[in-house]
């Protein structure tokens, strides 16, 4: 499967174009793992299974504020109220210069079910997140004031 990052700068295509290629900068796939099970639409909706981390990956989040920021930052972006004030200005920056395209593609991942921890490695963390229309993974990090600054996702694998 393609691979969709915001990195140390959000960068997303259009959802026409959602499985391309797109990357602000590469990382190794240390965190992959199982991808939770999705539902079939005549089946009840699937609970996905915690991803296990790979190895060399923390059990515990990086950071505290990790789930919650997360959980913030993706409410923000479904109501077109995005809090930049828990970003880096670096990031902030870039994400503004998406910001339409991001709320739009994000939106239609439909509404938000289940954010669970993955996995931990170089002060990030990874969850797996489950919206209403496809599965995600996503990765925050913090700089040492506990501004977010690493953010991505991509589609489950």
């Amino acid at each position: 499967m393609k691979t969709l990052l915001f990195a140390a700068a959000l960068v997303i295509a259009a959802p026409a174009v959602a499985q391309a290629q797109v990357a602000a900068g590469a990382l190794p796939n240390t965190f992959d793992g199982p991808a939770p099970a999705r539902a079939t639409p005549a089946a009840a909706p699937a609970t996905p299974a915690p991803a296990t981390p790979a190895a060399g990956v923390a059990a515990t989040p990086a950071n505290a504020a990790s789930e919650p920021t997360l959980r913030a930052l993706i409410a923000g972006i479904q109501a077109g109220t995005l809090d930049y004030a828990l970003m880096t200005d670096d990031l902030a920056g870039k994400v503004r210069e998406q910001e339409a395209t991001v709320t739009s593609l994000i939106q239609d991942f439909g509404a938000l079910q289940s954010l669970t921890f993955a996995g931990a490695q170089g002060g990030a963390d990874l969850f797996a997140v489950s919206f209403a229309e496809v599965e995600t993974q996503w990765v925050i990090g913090f700089n040492e004031a506990g501004k977010v600054a690493v953010l991505l996702f991509r589609p489950a694998q």
